[in-house]
């Protein structure tokens, strides 16, 4: 997922795909440990999405904060 993608989703929408993309990523890791996977690049690229979008979210929490601080 890119950034510019997130950056047009709803804070709700990215709190929701935060926790799915984390559950998937647990699984991803149990499975990996168990028996390798076909593309192991998969777990890295859900570590990315998951920090892009915890970047966002931590983004918009300090430019609220910069708002409340200003009023």
């Amino acid at each position: 997922m890119k950034a510019s993608v997130i950056r047009e989703m709803s804070t709700s929408e990215l709190n929701e795909r935060l926790e799915e993309d984390k559950k998937h990523l647990v699984r991803l890791r149990l499975n990996h440990a168990v028996s390798p996977l076909e593309n192991p690049n998969k777990i890295k690229a859900y570590r990315k999405i998951v920090a892009r979008i915890k970047t966002e979210l931590r983004k918009r929490e300090i430019e609220a904060n910069n708002k409340e601080i200003k009023n």
